[in-house]
Formats: structure tokens, C-alpha cells, sequence
């Protein structure tokens, strides 16, 4: 059985925030069944790791809780954040710009080397 799950938010948009719950909530929930989960913010969704970001985003309108109370749930519950390399130059980023909760800084062969020599982990994109 698996016991590490990478979530690697490559296709979520913060431009439509209705689709960050989701991610989100399964990461905290895996977490939360002992399970080691880490979540790859690349693309798009890397700017979600800059401070003041996620604050302003909610996932329904009218909702009091912000995109960023969602990664700090997920933090507490266990979830390591990682942002993509790439991101720091792409949204102008340096890495003192990452909120507390991301963990560092990973490039393209991390995924690949943890998903084609560890038997122990699953993938889930968004």
C-alpha cells in the first residue's frame, strides 16, 4: 500500500478559485489518515505560495474563509507544500516572497525521481 501522496497542482487556475478547494481538502484529509502527503504548486497555481496571495482568493463567494486558511489547515494536518523552481522567475518571486507553510523549492526532476524510484507513492493532479 502507498504511503506518500504528491498532489501537484499544475492545471488549477487561482483565477477561478472555485477549483482550490478541492486540492486542498484532499490533502488535508490524507494527511489527516496518517498518510505523508506533500502538494507541488506549479504553473499558475505557483503564485499561491507568494505571502498575500491567498488571502484574497476565496473558494465561494461570500464565504469568511480564504484560500490561505485552506493551505494553513493543510499545513497543520501534516501536508508539506513545495513550490516549483520555475515560479520564482515567473512571478517574480525570490524565495523570502514563499509563505511560512511552503517547505522549499523543488525543480522538474524531483516529481519524476519520486514518482520512478519510490514504490510508496501515488500522484493526484488538479
Amino acid at each position: 500500500m502507498a504511503e506518500k501522496l504528491i498532489i501537484v497542482m499544475a492545471n488549477t487556475d487561482p483565477k477561478n478559485p472555485e477549483e482550490l478547494g478541492a486540492p486542498f481538502f484532499q490533502a488535508t484529509v490524507a494527511a489527516a489518515m496518517d498518510y505523508e502527503v506533500e502538494v507541488i504548486c506549479t504553473a499558475t497555481s505557483g503564485i499561491l505560495m507568494k505571502k498575500g496571495f491567498a488571502e484574497k482568493l476565496f473558494v465561494k463567494e461570500g464565504s469568511h474563509k480564504n484560500v490561505y486558511e485552506f493551505i494553513k489547515d493543510a499545513h497543520e494536518a501534516g501536508v508539506k507544500f513545495l513550490c516549483c523552481s520555475p515560479n520564482l522567475d515567473l512571478f517574480d518571486m525570490t524565495k523570502d516572497d514563499l509563505i511560512p507553510e511552503c517547505s522549499g523549492i523543488v525543480g522538474g526532476a524531483y516529481l519524476i525521481e519520486e514518482l520512478m524510484e519510490e514504490d510508496d507513492t501515488r500522484v493526484m493532479t488538479y
